[in-house]
């Protein structure tokens, strides 16, 4: 897949007026707002003028070093301007940025810059507690064959390396950036970003999206989910690498309403910004929220509140909800993926709380010719109001396809362009849709879609494991992996060899919480064979927790 040049009046336009890049949203801003504050960077207000200095001076020093056209550079940084400047920079000259989660270990990054080939790599040496050091120095050289250079943010004044990955290195002072001006090359069909999907032992994807579907999906958000509202301010607390944190961000800036970052998320600092900033608008995980709310003081703890958009992936979080309405903190159900983009759906305000809680919503693109339809896992019927079966998507901010990947992207999107999103749910008679659960049991860690494959395939390189499942489970108000293990014949593995082996190779938040041996996993037989039930593997997991407490 490569971009396709347009001409600058099909750049900017189209859709019923919508702007159709990155960089012309930005020109927008600045044109209409560009005194007014557009990202609260701890203590420093950041205007949209300003900001649009950062991204011209970015975008040349990225050409100064090699960066064209369709060049993909992997970016390896919590969230903070230097983030966001290299994203729109690159937007401004054709080229795409491949996300990179902060928390991934050396043979996740390998696996990334592998698939990616990316031709750069930004990173930031020396963050607090992660040691990227760490990470980079397993990486086989393989694996960054094809980087050309590693730039390092914060090396000024510090030492730099001469070499990181093989590659030689070079540093980034955002702030010491001259004024040179480079022309802006976007088009809508230039791709723009890349996300993983699941884990990478099994083999994720590299969800592709141009800067079409990325501009159209934020202006649509905006109004749809109250942003163009006066007074709105995001806060920013998860990851800019993620897609839920990223399409979060780019709505409030499609808005022109202000983004609060914060470098990596606290529940403790996320509920003081949130009063101290005015901050109308969080989206994120039930057990972000969950760290958030317990910080919050009094019955109205936070009073500037207007959304709350959260994903369930835990039990218990009717009760939970309930009792946060009760505090008038607005909790409200939403639905998204790398594919289809976060913030796809979010559930009508007006609905009955019950039912506004769920996962799913009315598309934000719903006036745009977004469709959802539910097809019959056994039969592949299309199935009315109130049936579940697997949700598919067509919407013209879906991805247009996985990175190299054709075989990949054909057994997703079929013929029409619906998407197969792989989970469960149903159409209501208004037309809004309820997320139930993943066909594929996948699970929720970090904030991330993880396979437990790929951290099944890891337990089973211990000698003694024959055989091993995992599930999540909720552990202190927190999704935790644990895993049920079956030994080979008169084989007894240690839980020390098994947590060391996991740990060695996956992010901490992959890493089992507990080792259980069992002789049999539950199963069912069914037309396609022996069916092991998680569902049942995770009651004797909150069994066995119960009684350990």
């Amino acid at each position: 897949m490569s971009a396709t040049a347009l001409s600058p009046q099909d750049q900017s336009t189209g859709h019923a007026g919508l702007l159709q890049t990155m960089p012309a949203l930005l020109a927008r801003n600045v044109a209409e707002r560009g005194d007014a504050i557009a990202f609260y960077d701890g203590e420093v207000e950041i205007t949209y003028a300003q900001f649009d200095r950062m991204v011209r001076r970015t975008a040349a020093w990225l050409q100064q070093q090699g960066v064209g056209p369709g060049d993909r550079v992997a970016v390896w940084l919590v969230n903070r301007m230097e983030w966001l400047a290299m994203y729109f920079g690159l937007g401004r000259l054709g080229a795409a940025m491949m996300t990179v989660n902060t928390r991934y270990r050396a043979h996740e990054l390998a696996y990334i810059l592998e698939r990616s080939q990316a031709s750069m790599l930004v990173l930031q040496l020396n963050f607090r507690k992660i040691d990227f050091p760490a990470v980079l120095q397993d990486v086989p050289a393989e694996a960054a064959s094809l980087l050309r250079k590693v730039v390092v943010v914060d090396a000024v004044g510090a030492e730099l390396p001469t070499q990181v990955l093989g590659k030689p290195t070079v540093a980034f002072d955002l702030a010491g950036l001259p004024d040179v001006e480079v022309a802006d090359v976007s088009s809508p069909h230039a791709h723009s970003i890349l996300f993983t999907t699941s884990g990478t032992t099994s083999g994720p994807k590299l969800v592709l999206h141009p800067q079409r579907t990325v501009s159209l999906h934020s202006q649509r958000v905006a109004p749809a989910y109250g942003f163009t509202e006066a007074g709105v301010r995001l806060l920013a607390s998860l990851p800019l690498a993620g897609v839920f944190g990223f399409n979060a961000a780019m709505a409030a800036f499609a808005a022109g309403q202000p983004v609060v970052l914060m470098d990596t998320f606290d529940g403790p600092a996320a509920a003081r910004l949130i009063n101290q900033r005015h901050v109308t608008h969080v989206f994120g995980s039930d057990e972000m929220f969950r760290r958030i709310i317990e910080h919050g003081q009094g019955e109205r703890p936070f009073p500037s509140a207007r959304v709350f958009g959260f994903a369930c992936f835990h039990p218990g979080i009717v009760e939970y909800t309930q009792a946060a309405w009760a505090r008038e903190i607005p909790m409200i159900g939403l639905y998204g993926s790398s594919e289809v983009q976060a913030l796809f759906s979010l559930q009508p305000r007006a609905l009955p709380l019950d039912e506004r809680i769920k996962g799913g919503g009315l598309p934000a693109s719903h006036r745009s010719g977004a469709e959802i339809r539910i097809r019959d896992i056994d039969t592949g019927q299309l199935l009315g109001p109130n049936q579940s079966g697997v949700i598919e998507v067509r919407s013209d901010t879906n991805f247009i396809g996985y990175l190299n990947n054709a075989a990949a992207t054909a057994a997703a999107i079929d013929a029409e362009g619906f998407f197969n999103t792989g989970d469960v749910g149903y159409l209501r008679e208004d037309g809004s849709f309820v997320y139930q659960t993943r066909q594929g049991d996948a699970m929720r860690l970090g904030g991330y879609l993880v396979s437990p494959v790929e951290i099944e395939d890891v337990i089973k390189t211990v000698a003694g494991v024959a055989d091993v499942q995992v599930v999540a489970v909720d552990i202190g108000n927190q999704a935790r992996p644990v895993a049920f293990v079956i030994a080979s014949a008169g084989a007894q593995p240690q839980e020390s060899a098994m947590r060391q082996a996991a740990a060695a190779v996956l992010a901490p938040f992959k890493v089992p919480a507990h080792f259980w041996m069992v002789d049999e996993f539950p199963s069912t037989q069914s037309s396609n064979g022996t069916k092991i039930q998680r569902v049942k593997l995770r009651d004797m997991a909150l069994q066995r927790l119960t009684r350990a407490a």
